[in-house]
């Protein structure tokens, strides 16, 4: 997380959510990213751009807010905003970072907001990034954990805003670095920029198209300024 904190909102009552998001507009450092009646959407939205906070109803129809956190657990900070506070002991077992019984109330907002700001900040500070240990392995902070990865197994990196995605066969970890100077180490010399969003490594690509590359299964748009660099990288 930067000085600013994007966020969505999920709930599915009109009143309750238009209440958050009015709470929400007296902090200047937080971005609204967006604001969802339904659960569905919203996990559609948040895997194609993670936000750092989700704001979460729980009673909700589809999907309530603990199945769709269960879903997003790799976006940083959750806070459940209910009727029901029997839902607690779940909330906090899916990493919520704090749990707020409605109606709402602004003393009550304020101190949650704090602590969502103090988390921010750790997080800010915290090497994400461990440097290459051997030829071909990384470790990456997940959470509290150390995640040991195998280079080679590294399919492609996503740009999130200061956040890059690495994605793996088994998995998705988020780190704290922008793209740009995640791939800036020897250890990502395998990979090709192909977007400004996306960078691939070399030996996954299967097919290239006029607009795309296939890389195993998975198809990523290929940018125009990106084009000679992989024309170079293919002959």
């Amino acid at each position: 997380m930067d000085n600013m904190i994007s966020c969505m909102v999920v709930d599915d009552d009109e009143i309750d959510r238009l209440t958050t998001v009015s709470f929400l507009k007296d902090y200047s450092f937080v971005e609204m990213q967006g604001i969802f009646e339904s659960p569905v959407d919203a996990l559609a939205a948040a895997q194609k751009n993670t936000p750092d906070v989700l704001f979460l109803d729980i009673d909700m129809p589809e999907m309530n807010g603990l199945e769709l956190r269960k879903q997003l657990l790799h976006i940083p900070a959750c806070v459940f905003i209910t009727s029901y506070p029997d839902y607690a002991v779940e909330g906090f077992e899916m990493a919520a970072l704090d749990f707020l019984v409605k109606p709402l109330t602004a003393a009550r907002f304020s101190s949650m907001m704090q602590r969502l700001r103090q988390h921010a900040a750790i997080r800010q500070k915290a090497a994400l990034l461990e440097h290459t240990l051997g030829g071909d392995t990384i470790f990456i902070k997940d959470g509290t954990e150390q995640v040991k990865l195998q280079l080679h197994d590294i399919i492609y990196l996503e740009a999130l805003k200061d956040y890059t995605c690495v994605v793996t066969a088994s998995g998705k970890y988020t780190v704290l670095s922008p793209l740009g100077s995640f791939i800036k180490g020897n250890a990502f010399n395998n990979f090709v920029r192909i977007h400004r969003s996306y960078a691939v490594q070399k030996h996954f690509i299967k097919r290239v198209g006029a607009a795309h590359v296939q890389v195993n299964e998975i198809i990523l748009p290929v940018g125009r300024v990106y084009k000679e660099a992989l024309k170079t990288i293919i002959s």
